[in-house]
């Protein structure tokens, strides 16, 4: 344990010796067994005895706080997601080890590598435009096409922007663009995405790939198109001919058991979340409605959140939960329905009044009486802009809607 410690205090050293707070860019990959690297950057803040890391997605800083010795090595708990470095720290910088992932079935590990940059790279006049919307088509393994609407930024050769689909986003994707040559990527501890394609001409992008995680592979194409949008997706997130209301019971993470027919429910707007912890939009909706709640609570709207996680083991899917509500203050009860993501009659064993339940997140709005008002799937999350704030303001217009019943 002594030589543990010994180890993160020399981590540390550089910013004991020092009262001045020091800030230092790192280039990393992780590196997936067909060889593709997924890059990402991260800032690490030393400020006297503490260490933050910021992973930097475009305009997003996720902070990462969480450091441990583990034996000759420094273990690095990202916030969210079941998801963790273990790194050794070399004389020159250069930090080496694994990204270490749980998931519904196996875990896995990928090797990690991070160096720190020396000079701040700076952009490069293109002779390309990306900047603006797409018209995009994602092909599954099956060989059939999935649509979804590509909106992307561009100063000089730096790309950001993301990729809306039906389900939600693909956040907040950084890359460049060069000689021809698209790249797009994005890191958060669960989403590791690289995006890469060519440009035909201004309005065409070909032979485009999408890398995800440990071996997800897509081809992708895009069309230059200012009104791109997606498709009316078919009604299969619905209530049931005949039903009106939901009926549930499941414990929340402080373990006590949370229905809708609670006192604190009744004779008021309830908004229900439906989420899990392994799920990026999921986290964007969880900050949304964590700042929503605090500013409508004593107006009397209530939210709840029913988690579909990984496991039905209750402390392991309460730990991950927790961690949300820990990051962005949720004060709204989170319960644990105890039904995997991967369970096909999740509906049916959970909430069986309704249709399905096909999309992580979706939202109820239940009304004063008790009855099912309106129904979402997906979330824009803040990364698509535009698309955000119309989603924000429909949702402002039903809560308002039912308030004023």
């Amino acid at each position: 344990m002594k030589r543990n410690w010994f180890l993160f205090c020399l981590y540390l050293l550089p910013g004991l010796l020092l009262a001045q707070t020091q800030r230092q860019q790192y280039s990393a990959v992780v590196t997936r067994p067909d060889s593709i690297q997924i890059p990402f950057r991260f800032e690490q803040v030393r400020e006297q005895n503490k260490i933050r890391w910021y992973i930097l997605n475009a305009s997003e800083r996720l902070l990462v706080d969480d450091f441990q010795p583990e034996g000759d090595s420094l273990l690095v708990q990202m916030p969210f997601f079941e998801s963790a470095f273990k790194l050794f720290v070399h004389k020159d910088g250069v930090m080496r080890g694994r990204w270490m992932k749980k998931t519904a079935s196996d875990p896995f590990t990928l090797p990690f590598e991070a160096k720190p940059i020396q000079t701040q790279s700076t952009t490069t006049k293109s002779n390309v435009s990306v900047q603006g919307r797409w018209r995009v088509a994602f092909q599954r393994s099956n060989g059939t096409w999935r649509p979804s609407v590509g909106m992307f930024t561009q100063q000089d050769n730096r790309v950001t922007g993301t990729f809306l689909n039906p389900s939600g986003d693909y956040r907040f994707l950084e890359g460049t663009v060069q000689n021809g040559q698209l790249q797009l990527a994005c890191f958060d501890g669960s989403h590791a995405y690289l995006f890469t394609a060519k440009f035909l001409n201004d309005t065409t992008i070909a032979d485009g790939v999408f890398y995800a995680g440990l071996a997800g592979k897509e081809n992708w194409k895009a069309i230059k198109d200012p009104k791109a949008s997606l498709p009316d997706a078919p009604v299969v997130f619905a209530m049931k001919p005949g039903e009106s209301k939901l009926s549930f019971r499941f414990p929340s993470i402080d373990g006590d058991t949370v229905s809708l027919s609670d006192a604190r429910f009744r004779n008021k707007p309830v908004i229900i979340q439906i989420m899990g912890s392994w799920c990026p939009n999921c986290m964007d909706e969880t900050a949304m409605l964590s700042t929503f709640y605090k500013q409508y609570r004593n107006k009397g709207v209530e939210v709840l959140a029913l988690a579909y996680e990984y496991s039905t083991d209750f402390e392991r899917s309460r730990k991950s939960i927790d961690r949300f509500r820990k990051r962005f203050d949720v004060q709204y009860p989170m319960l644990v329905t105890g039904i995997t993501v991967s369970d096909e009659k999740r509906a049916e064993k959970t909430l069986p009044q309704l249709t399905g339940i096909h999309y992580f997140p979706s939202t109820i709005f239940v009304g004063k009486d008790g009855t099912v008002r309106y129904l979402h799937q997906g979330y824009a999350g803040p990364a698509t802009g535009k698309e955000h704030d119309a989603f924000m303001a429909d949702f402002y217009r039903k809560v308002q809607t039912l308030l004023a019943e």
